[in-house]
């Protein structure tokens, strides 16, 4: 029952405590009653009896309108989820030994999602002998890196794990924020 305690506080009736510290709706301190008091005061004026604080000695209680401040919470946080932004991590794999015409076409695809708002991980995958050859892998990076300068700003420099090379770059916050205006419209 304590868990439910925490997650909602205890109204009127549910209250069982034999006194409580009055807090009244216009925020005043009211003073120590007995629950019952407590009870009759905040029915006289058609509101609620809430335990705001069960923890505390003696337990503190507060007059309030519970369905209007649940109704103002519930708004309150979808605003917040509303506001938030969410940042997606696009990731783009390369081989060693791409050419030309397949690098043109990925690094369009690593700017349709940058224009996008979201982060690309660069991926270069390589098999058998071409772990010998890091330095490839380093090259088409760098490469990408300068291709996209004007656009992204690498974020995580290009580091080697096991048989993958990755490398993670994020649009420039002013192209970030125009593709948040495109998303408001």
């Amino acid at each position: 029952m304590s868990a439910i305690a925490a997650q909602e506080p205890r109204l009127n009736d549910e209250i069982r405590t034999r006194e409580c510290r009055l807090i009244g709706y216009d925020g005043s301190q009211m003073g120590i009653f007995s629950t019952r008091e407590a009870q009759r005061i905040a029915d006289e004026q058609g509101l609620d009896l809430v335990e705001i604080a069960p923890n505390a000695e003696p337990p503190v209680c507060r007059i309030m309108d519970y369905g209007k401040f649940k109704y103002d919470q519930a708004i309150k946080a979808k605003q917040a989820r509303k506001n938030q932004t969410k940042i997606e991590i696009k990731e783009m794999k390369f081989r060693p030994k791409i050419d030309v015409g397949d690098y043109t076409t990925k690094k369009k695809h690593v700017l349709r999602f940058l224009e996008g708002g979201a982060k690309v991980k660069i991926t270069i995958m390589f098999r058998g002998r071409e772990m010998a050859h890091p330095e490839q892998g380093l090259s088409i990076l760098e490469r990408l890196a300068d291709d996209l300068k004007d656009v992204a700003v690498i974020e995580n420099a290009p580091k080697m794990e096991g048989r993958n090379m990755h490398m993670l770059i994020a649009p420039l916050p002013a192209s970030a924020k125009k593709a948040a205006e495109k998303d408001a419209k």
